[in-house]
């Protein structure tokens, strides 16, 4: 089955494209725990091969709380994507509520060590809603 992409942003002939699922067995909404699920692909479509060395996330929860998280690479990688070249990951966010939203950018380096910040789309984080 191909994975739907909900959320694409493209800067610089880098495109970042976003599906993002809510987990319910890894949730405890009982306890105040909502869990999502997020599949990542980077699309290299420049003519220069890239790596992506930091990952910046703002993450805001329901009531407005930001956190933001910065780190090397995504998932413990910092991937080269040459041209026409794609990297896919996934990772996870826990919330204390049951909706917010992550954006970002993630840092590049071209081949001559210049850097530039690619767009992560924004994304909303939405639980089902249950009947109490």
């Amino acid at each position: 089955m191909k994975e739907l992409f909900q959320h694409s942003a493209t800067t610089e002939g880098i495109t970042v494209r976003v599906s993002v699922n809510y987990l319910p067995e890894q949730s405890r909404p009982e306890a105040g725990k909502w869990f999502w699920v997020y599949h990542i692909r980077i699309e290299n479509s420049s003519h220069e091969t890239v790596r992506l060395m930091l990952r910046h996330w703002r993450i805001t929860d329901g009531k407005g709380l930001v956190a933001h998280v910065d780190g090397e690479g995504v998932v413990g990688e910092q991937p080269v994507l040459h041209p026409g070249e794609s990297h896919d990951y996934v990772s996870g966010c826990p919330l204390d509520t049951p909706y917010g939203s992550m954006e970002g950018f993630y840092t590049f380096h071209r081949d001559d060590e210049t850097p530039f910040e690619v767009r992560i789309p924004f994304f909303p984080l939405a639980a089902p809603a249950t009947a109490d």
